[in-house]
């Protein structure tokens, strides 16, 4: 344990900057699934929050709740991979967690910015073959957002 309470990383950066290979062993196609798991979830979530509001707002909010998704990926992301056990619902079905490049836990700021750039960059698809060229396996908008995507520590 680190002396913030948090499990130190597995081998990582702090003292030589590298990222062993088993780290990142099999990182790309557990991100894609856990990818389009979460995709369910936010969708799951955005659905019933919207029934929810145009219920309560016996339909006057129609109209305003479009944007519901975006608002909903944006904290879901911010809030699972800031905390504790920083991944989200669909990382953690695949053994994945998130964290700055120093080894530190992500910050809200950094996860929400994350999923933000995240789906930005679904309006240019070619920017996802960056991880093919980084060692690191990291996407563009990770390497942005300063993260890392890792295989949990056994």
């Amino acid at each position: 344990m680190s002396e913030d309470g948090y499990p130190k990383p597995i081998g990582y950066g702090l003292s030589g900057g590298h990222i062993p290979r088993e780290a990142l062993w099999g990182v790309r196609s557990r991100r894609l699934t856990a990818v389009c798991l979460d995709l369910v979830a936010v969708s799951l979530l955005s659905c019933i929050l919207w029934v929810a509001l145009l219920i309560l707002s016996f339909g006057m909010s129609a109209l305003l709740l479009p944007p519901l998704f975006p608002i909903v990926a944006f904290f879901y992301n911010g809030l699972t991979i800031s905390g504790w056990r920083r991944a989200t619902p669909g990382m953690l079905a695949m053994d994945l967690e998130m964290r700055l490049m120093n080894g530190q836990p992500t910050p809200f700021i950094n996860a929400a910015v994350h999923a933000v750039l995240f789906y930005v960059s679904w309006l240019l698809p070619p920017l996802f073959l960056f991880t093919f060229i980084n060692g690191d396996k990291r996407c563009l908008h990770d390497v942005l957002a300063d993260v890392v995507v890792l295989r949990r520590a056994a």
